[in-house]
């Protein structure tokens, strides 16, 4: 039987900005993103993260109702697109190999997260 261990791993963007996320580390299984995934991920946060100041602003301004509705839609967009990404990118590289290397609870623990992403 492997041995597993529970690795925290730390993505860091170019603004500095950074999330964590802990995954089981099986003897073998090297947890490894691809820098322009995860690049490219960071930079759609960013903006999505602007784009929400300005439907701040926004509200604190008394802007139309209409027009805030409109925006913060534009966001909650950019967010959904950011998840397929991300979820894409964990599903092809982190639970493929996970399940490659014999950590079933992957499965579960993926299972999880979809239940609260699509809620």
């Amino acid at each position: 039987m492997d041995s597993i261990e529970v690795l925290e791993h730390t993505h860091i963007g170019e603004d500095g900005h950074s999330f964590s996320h802990t995954h089981k580390n099986v003897e073998g299984h090297k947890h490894v993103h691809s820098h322009e995934s995860t690049k490219d991920i960071s930079n759609r946060l960013a903006r999505a993260a602007g784009h929400l100041e300005f439907v701040r602003r926004m509200v604190k301004d008394e802007r139309d109702c209409s027009e805030v509705l409109n925006q913060i839609a534009a966001v909650t967009s950019a967010l959904n697109s950011v998840s397929r990404l991300i979820l894409q990118g964990h599903i092809e590289e982190c639970v493929t190999d996970a399940i490659q290397c014999g950590d079933k609870k992957v499965i579960e623990d993926l299972n999880k997260s979809l239940a609260k992403l699509i809620k």
